[in-house]
């Protein structure tokens, strides 16, 4: 299911989104304030991220800047009760994709929600991004801030299987049988090996991982 994070003070209006958007099919979580939805936005994996403007401790587009700082390409839909066409052009200059003005419809928004997802569907379909990174999957290329990474094709392997199951633990079996194959003999330590290799090529402290997680006694978890 897509995720969507709902940013947003008021708990009224919080409530009413997440009950609708999970009768849409969506899985959903709210952030109450403009620190905390950034620290989610950029250390969680979102489809779509509704922000309000009028948030307390950084707006809404302070909140926009960051992400986008960060080099999170999440789609955004600003949600604002301002008519002024001057800070809805402010809001997309800052990288939103979409704005919906207060007071608005479900239906209006279930629309907007769904044609910037379809948008995002397309555009990036055998591309993915975090952070400063992009895995480009007909290529078969990493890059960071744009320039190739020199990822060997087994590091590649390994990162192509995280990024389709992001979010999952993965056992180093499972990770020999994705990056080597059915039935070939790897140590657990040579997995070890590979991933340090790894987090070294597409974490910026790779010593404190951000994206690559290792998960004491069952595997790894990639949360990009």
């Amino acid at each position: 299911m897509q995720r969507i994070l709902i940013v947003e003070d008021e708990p009224d209006i919080a409530m009413v989104l997440e009950r609708d958007l999970a009768a849409e099919g969506y899985t959903t979580a709210v952030a109450r304030d403009g620190e905390e939805a950034v620290r989610r936005a950029t250390r969680e994996p979102w489809d779509l991220i509704l922000l309000d403007i009028m948030l307390p401790l950084k707006d809404g587009f302070e909140v926009c800047r960051e992400i986008r700082r960060a080099r999170i390409r999440t789609r955004i839909i600003l949600l604002t009760a301002r008519t002024q066409e001057a800070e809805k052009i402010l809001g997309l200059e800052l990288g939103a994709d979409d704005y919906v003005t207060k007071p608005f419809s479900p239906r209006e928004l279930r629309a907007r929600i769904k044609a910037v997802l379809r948008r995002g569907e397309e555009e990036a379909v055998n591309v993915y991004r975090f952070d400063d990174c992009e895995v480009d999957f007909d290529r078969g290329e990493v890059r960071r801030d744009g320039h190739a990474v020199d990822a060997t094709p087994l590091e590649f392997k390994l990162l192509a299987a995280f990024i389709r199951r992001r979010g999952k633990v993965l056992s180093r079996d499972q990770l020999i049988e994705a990056a080597w194959g059915p039935g070939v003999f790897v140590t657990e330590r040579a997995v070890d090996y590979h991933i340090i290799n790894l987090r070294r090529k597409i974490e910026r402290t790779p010593a404190e991982p951000r994206f690559l997680q290792s998960v004491r006694g069952l595997g790894y978890r990639f949360d990009g």
